[in-house]
Formats: structure tokens, C-alpha cells, sequence
């Protein structure tokens, strides 16, 4: 099936066979010298300086980077966005966001804007539009199955309005004569909605046996419904990786997948239907590692990024592996939709490696040197990393934005634990109910700001009174000994509070903006762990010494003292060096 792509455009990243057909930057251009030059005026002392910015030197890009000439400013988030990715048509992503949502969320469309939405597909549809104002059939199916699922199943309030309905009977007798019939099945899978075309949903099945489930799976949730586990994950498995050579699509429907993931999420998935989309890929690549270590704590940060405030989470984890927390990082480079600052885009600008294999990633958590490690999903889950692009064209956040924040690409010998930020109140208990799926002795979700991880020590406004406050956690641990490999999961006590900082003895701040600034945000963490007291540094000490007390880790039973030793670990200059060494070090493992 052909996709609406431009010539050397798709919506999946490239493959590592195309990557290493394309010619790499010199070493130098990997860490340009406007780079080096920043990052040896912060490092410290000068000789792991050194050593991190020769290391940085001689760094080789991985296959998602790109040239210096294509990336405008390495020190911004936007910047990391794969430029081969076919970008989405404004308008009707504009839409998208209004309706491709909850029951209760879901903004219907004015009669002005659905006319020109509509337009905009048809005129698409036609071949009239080009480049960048094309509609993917990702948008296209993203689109319809959220007006089929709004005329289905969702309250009165969120159906259709008065103009969205005048403007799909004038535009839908034209689009049914361009659309192919998996978009025509899309918007009317029944033919009970718009009459026109009425014989072509029920009867279609897709295009070959790879759809056929897929298909079946659509009608239930086009009409509100709900799937199996094994449903589920026999769709994912059969679809994905998704695969696109030479401007067509090798395997399933765009349109389709699309309609599956968002459709998924507007129904609001059942705790089985995430557990499907959490492990359905566990396997992809053999059994993980198990690391030798007395305690590991993997960090489930939303994988989009922070646009606004500073991010800590790497900071914490030089912090907490100084006094044997190893801490295990995962992501990407960038992903939609708030294509924010990433854990992996400061470690690349620093010069580290961050193309880590899970059993790279075992050994750098062994290493007393480091203690813990970043991994992206990218090598970890290829099949789920193949999506960026068409997430992108859905808008919204599809399930796996959920699942992919509670993963183990490495196991331990000791101890396990899982801490994962949340946004939108009532997600915390289904991130809970996949901790404790995979089967760890303790679990933490946190509402810090933006959705991330960052509890804040600034003082909460008077005037939020709606959903859960920033600094919420939740969360439980075990009261048995037992390592993580070994704990029945019977043993827990369970919690939730608000953490106010001030009660710790923390000054009320603000938070420091970074808006998207990769460089300010290094500054930020640099900065705090070279010991310079201010709000990056009471964030980091907060978080880190809070996470350890609240996940029932050794020596922090009195959170004071849990606050102490992540102070003494920043003041002694352990945590930066811990920092500088991990550069360093994931060239050679």
C-alpha cells in the first residue's frame, strides 16, 4: 500500500541497514568544538575533564543522530527531532488535539473548523496538497476513529456538534469517493453513520492475513469496546516493527494502526490492555540481564521530555549510585508529542555513549565507577521505537506512553524498584498495577512538574484545587528481604501522600525554566553537583534523598538521614564524578 510520503521521507525511523549506508560526520563533528569548549569549562576536576571530553572527541554518532548541518542548535530539544520523519499537516493536528481524547476531555470542533479540517483531507485526499500540507494517512485514521468512537460511545457533550455533523454530510458524500476503503471503514465501520458508502465497512476485512486481526480488533473499539490480553498483544505482534521502504508500507495500514492506538486510549484502557502493550515485547530480544547489584531502581521518566522546567533525573541517579542505589535510565532521543528535553539528549551533548546495549548497560551498573546506566529504546525495543514517527501523526499519547515508562531491560540479584512520573489523575493506580505486574518489591509513582519525575520544592498555589497536587506520590513496598528475583509479591504495604519540601527544611523556590534548552539544563545539574547551593540543588538532594526513603532503601528509614547522605554525596564531589566517569566509561564497556 502505497504511504503518503514525500521521496526520502517516512513515518518510521531508519533502519540500521539504511543508517549504515549513510555517511557519518567525522569524529570531530560528533562533539563539535563549541561543545567542547562548554563542556570543559564546566567539568571539574580538570583531569576526569579531560578524560570525559577526549572520550567526547572520539565519540562515533549512532544511526538516529544527525549531521551538525542538519541539526541547527544541539543545545535545543527540537533540534533532535529525525528530519527524515515526515512532519504532520498543521491543521488537522490542530484538530486531532481537540477531539482525539476522553469522554470528558474531547473539545468538539466548530462548524468553521470541521469544514476546513475537512477540506484539508479531501483536497489531501485528491493529491492537491504537497509536502508538509499532505495528510498522512496516520492523521487520516487517527481523525476518523476519533469521530466514530465520539458518535458511538461518548456522552452527549463530547459527540458530535451541530457543525461537525453539517460538515461531514457535505463533505462525506466527496471523501467517499477518494478515500481508500480502510479510512471509509475507519469513519463508518458499520455503515450506520453516514449513510453513504454505507456497504464498505462491513464487509471489509484489510489487505492481506496481517490485517485481518487488526481489523477485527478496530470494530470493537470503534464501537467503545475493549479487547483480551491476547488480543492485544497478537495485534501488536502481528503489526510491528512497522516497516516503510521506497515510499510504501511493507506491512499493516497506517491508518489502521493509528486508529488502533488512539482508539485504545480515548476508550481508556482496561488494566489487561495495558499489561498487553507493558510486556507484549519482553522477549524481543532474549531474556534481559541480571546485574550484580544489591539494589537497582529503574526510572520510568514520560518519554516525550520536559519543554519548560528542569529535568533531575540524571542528576539523581550520580547522586543515589554514589551510596550503592544503582539507578537504571531509559527513553529516547525525542518522541512527540512535547518532543522535550530527554535524558539521552544531554548524555549525547555531553559526549556519552547512548547507543548501550542492555548488556553494556549490566556492565556499567556493576561498575563501582558508575553504577548506573542509560538505555534507549532504540536498542532495547526496536519493534516499539519503530513508532515515533506515526505517534507523532496521532497527537495524542497512545497507550505504550503509559506501559513504556515501567520496563526492566535489566534484572538484579538484590533488590528491584520502579518510579514513574504521571499527569493526568487517575493513572497512577494502572502504573501501579504494572509495577506490580512485574513483580519488584517496591513501586512509586510521582505527579512532579510537567507529568515528570521532579517533585519541586516550590510552595504549591492557593488557587489549585482540581485533580492531584505536583508532589503527589503513591506507591508500595516490601516488607521482605527477599531479592527481586525471589519475592512473592504478597508483602507490601502500600502508600500515598503530598510531599511538602518545606517540612524537610527546604526553602520554598521556584523552578528553574530551561524552555527546551538542553545547555541550560546541563548548567542546571552541573552546576548543583559542583555543590552550588540554589533550587537545582535542593531539587536533586529532595529527590533523591525523598525516592530513597519512600521505596524502603537501606539507611534511609529517617528521611533526614536519607536527605543528608544525598547532600554529602553532591558536597564531596562524588556525584559529578560519578557523572564524568560514566561518560568516560560507556565508550569502553
Amino acid at each position: 500500500m502505497k504511504a503518503l510520503l514525500g521521496p526520502h521521507l517516512s513515518l518510521s525511523p531508519a533502519s540500521p541497514a539504511a543508517a549504515a549506508a549513510t555517511p557519518r560526520p567525522s569524529p570531530a563533528a560528533a562533539f563539535p568544538a563549541a561543545r567542547r569548549d562548554w563542556w570543559r569549562g564546566w567539568s571539574c576536576p580538570r583531569r576526569l575533564a579531560a578524560a570525559a571530553t577526549a572520550s567526547a572527541g572520539s565519540a562515533t554518532i549512532g544511526h538516529s543522530e544527525l549531521p551538525d548541518s542538519e541539526v541547527r542548535n544541539p543545545s535545543l530539544s527540537p533540534s533532535y527531532r529525525d528530519a527524515r520523519l515526515r512532519k504532520p499537516n498543521q491543521a488537522v493536528l490542530e484538530a486531532q488535539a481537540r477531539v482525539c481524547t476522553g469522554p470528558t476531555q474531547t473539545r468538539p470542533l466548530s462548524e468553521d473548523q470541521a469544514f476546513k479540517v475537512l477540506d484539508t483531507i479531501l483536497r489531501s485526499a485528491k493529491g492537491e496538497l504537497k509536502n508538509e500540507e499532505q495528510v498522512s494517512k496516520a492523521q487520516m485514521g487517527a481523525f476518523f476513529a476519533a469521530m466514530t468512537i465520539r458518535a458511538n460511545s461518548f456522552p452527549e457533550a463530547t459527540q458530535w456538534s451541530e457543525g461537525e455533523t453539517r460538515a461531514m454530510n457535505t463533505f462525506w458524500p466527496m471523501l467517499v469517493r477518494v478515500l481508500p476503503p480502510d479510512l471509509i471503514f475507519i469513519a463508518d465501520p458499520e455503515g450506520s453513520i453516514l449513510g453513504v458508502g454505507s456497504s464498505i465497512g462491513p464487509h471489509y476485512t484489510g489487505n492481506d492475513t496481517s490485517e485481518m486481526r487488526l481489523v477485527g480488533a478496530l470494530r470493537e473499539i470503534l464501537a467503545g469496546g475493549h479487547l483480551g490480553y491476547e488480543e492485544v498483544q497478537g495485534v501488536l505482534k502481528d503489526v510491528l516493527p512497522l516497516k516503510i521502504k521506497d515510499n510504501l508500507s511493507e506491512g499493516v495500514s497506517e491508518s489502521l494502526l493509528s486508529a488502533f492506538l488512539i482508539g485504545q486510549r480515548m476508550n481508556r484502557e482496561t488494566d489487561r490492555e495495558l499489561k498487553a502493550y507493558c510486556l507484549a515485547f519482553d522477549d524481543e530480544l532474549g531474556p534481559p540481564p541480571v546485574a550484580d547489584v544489591r539494589s537497582l531502581t529503574h526510572y520510568g521518566e514520560p518519554y516525550d521530555g520536559n519543554t519548560r522546567y528542569f529535568r533531575n533525573t540524571l542528576f539523581v541517579a550520580a547522586v543515589r549510585s554514589c551510596y550503592g542505589e544503582s539507578c537504571l535510565l531509559h527513553g529516547v532521543e525525542w518522541m512527540p508529542p512535547k518532543g522535550g528535553i530527554t535524558e539521552e539528549q544531554m548524555l549525547k551533548f555531553m559526549g556519552a555513549n547512548t547507543s548501550l546495549s542492555t548488556l553494556q548497560a549490566k556492565a556499567l551498573l556493576e561498575d563501582e565507577e558508575a553504577g548506573f546506566a542509560y538505555i534507549s529504546q532504540r536498542e532495547a525495543r526496536p519493534s516499539l521505537y519503530s513508532l515515533i514517527g506515526l505517534r507523532e501523526h496521532i497527537k495524542k499519547r497512545p497507550p505504550l506512553a503509559t506501559s513504556e515508562k515501567v520496563q526492566q531491560y535489566v534484572r538484579a540479584t538484590g533488590r528491584e524498584a520502579i518510579v514513574a512520573g504521571f499527569y493526568h489523575e487517575g493513572y497512577e493506580e494502572p502504573l501501579l498495577m504494572l509495577m506490580r505486574r512485574r513483580g519488584i518489591q517496591s513501586g512509586l509513582v510521582v505527579k512532579g512538574e510537567e507529568g515528570a519525575l521532579s517533585m519541586t520544592t516550590r510552595l504549591r498555589s492557593a488557587s489549585v484545587s482540581k485533580g492531584l497536587p505536583v508532589n503527589y506520590c503513591s506507591g508500595f513496598r516490601s516488607l521482605s528481604t527477599a531479592s527481586a528475583l525471589e519475592v512473592d509479591g504478597v508483602s507490601r504495604e502500600s502508600f500515598s501522600l503530598e510531599v511538602n519540601a518545606k517540612d524537610y527544611g527546604f526553602e520554598p523556590s521556584d523552578t528553574p525554566r530551561t524552555d527546551r534548552s538542553i545547555s541550560r539544563n546541563i548548567e542546571l545539574g552541573l552546576a548543583a553537583l559542583r555543590g552550588e547551593k540554589g533550587p537545582a540543588y535542593d531539587r536533586i538532594v529532595l529527590n533523591a534523598g525523598m525516592v530513597d526513603h519512600l521505596l524502603g532503601c537501606e539507611g534511609a528509614e529517617d528521611i533526614s538521614v536519607a536527605l543528608e547522605r544525598a547532600r554529602e554525596a553532591i558536597d564531596s564531589g562524588k556525584a559529578l564524578k560519578k557523572l564524568l566517569n560514566y561518560i568516560k566509561i560507556s565508550h569502553k564497556v
